[in-house]
């Protein structure tokens, strides 16, 4: 790990700008190749992610994890990483002024890893990341171009498991990487 995402993980591991890093148990700061070209972006940690300090573990990891390896990818060679780092209270969804909180660490990482290709895992993550109107039923698979980057949203890995009949819809956004 270089200095500077050293120096960035310790930052973030003292933010208290907004009340979820009074109530975390770990920081779940993200995972992953550091160079990597794909960057992969949920909303925020649950309650197995913020006992553990990684996102995407339990169900949904495993989901996520299927969904990689059938496009021929790996956590080995992507980054992993949330809109949030800090697990709101019940898993609900991160309120704005969270965030808000939490967006320059989400930017310092996507600066220091410079990803060709950002996919948002969720509403939530596509709200913050490509247009605060997005609509995920209606708008997942497409790209978008933000900051000279291509960026497109999937299902979350979640609501894969809820509905598991928008599995195939979510496999054919991948498949576009």
């Amino acid at each position: 790990m270089s200095e500077a995402w050293e120096e960035l993980k310790r930052d973030c591991a003292g933010c208290h700008a907004c009340p979820l890093g009074e109530t975390r148990t770990k920081l779940v700061f993200g995972v992953g190749c550091e160079d990597a070209e794909v960057l992969f972006v949920g909303e925020g940690p649950g309650e197995q992610e913020d006992l553990q300090g990684e996102p995407f573990v339990g169900a949904a990891g495993k989901l996520l994890d299927d969904m990689l390896a059938m496009i021929g990818l790996d956590r080995s060679r992507v980054y992993i990483a949330n809109v949030v780092k800090c697990r709101p209270p019940h898993n609900r969804d991160p309120q704005p002024n969270e965030q808000a909180a939490c967006r320059g660490w989400l930017d310092r990482q996507i600066a220091l890893i410079r990803p060709k290709l950002i996919v948002c895992l969720g509403r939530i993550a596509a709200m913050a990341l490509i247009d605060p109107g997005f609509r995920i039923t209606r708008e997942h698979g497409q790209w978008f171009e933000r900051d000279g980057r291509r960026i497109m949203a999937t299902y979350h890995p979640s609501a894969l498991l809820r509905d598991p009949g928008k599995r195939p819809e979510a496999f054919m956004d991948l498949r576009e990487l």
